[in-house]
């Protein structure tokens, strides 16, 4: 099952710093892209794959201005949707039965108003708690539980850079630019806090 992840009315400058935490929470939570709607924003999405190229893995952003469109090829391809809102099922109580299906799943994170359409798309309206808060927690709280916390051993292929865990301080092993393989070396950038 792959899973993408579309924001809605993304606004460029009020949004920008919400809409890149979406998609690096997708990112380092299993999702394999984000679909961008609203403005286009280029800084946003060069931004994001720069974050790629230097962590690593598979992720890709892409801007659709008509996201009514996608929803319809997402579902003629044979994909789910899922929307992340206030308003749905409750997340503990219906995620099970969105893991059990393998068919790819759109997830939909609303902008400042979401339109009746994407309620009606849906095959699975969420909320994750019937409080407001942000998409942000919605997405990692659902992705979290749809892949039933899996998601926390990914590993990320072909960074420059690696978090080595550590019970103190900051442990990061750097590629070496002279190094033209795809391994890390043992280049270390250690800060104790």
């Amino acid at each position: 099952m792959e899973v993408k992840v579309l924001r809605l009315d993304h606004r460029r400058v009020r949004d920008a710093r919400i809409t890149t935490h979406v998609c690096l929470t997708a990112r380092a939570l299993g999702a394999s892209g984000v679909f961008l709607s609203g403005d286009h924003d280029k800084k946003l999405m060069e931004n994001v794959q720069d974050v790629v190229k230097r962590w690593g893995g598979d992720f890709q952003v892409e801007y659709r201005k008509n996201w009514g469109n996608l929803l319809e090829e997402w579902k003629n391809k044979g994909g789910e949707i899922v929307h992340l809102t206030m308003y749905g099922e409750q997340v503990q109580d219906v995620t099970p039965q969105i893991r059990s299906s393998p068919r790819d799943k759109l997830v939909v994170v609303g902008g400042s108003r979401v339109p009746s359409k994407v309620y009606q798309e849906a095959d699975w309206n969420v909320s994750v708690t019937t409080q407001p808060h942000s998409e942000v927690s919605s997405l990692a709280i659902f992705l979290h539980m749809l892949y039933d916390g899996k998601e926390l051993d990914m590993e990320f292929e072909d960074g420059d850079m690696k978090v080595i865990p550590s019970a103190k301080g900051k442990n990061v092993v750097m590629k070496s630019r002279e190094d033209k393989s795809d391994s890390l070396d043992e280049k270390k950038v250690t800060e104790d806090e």
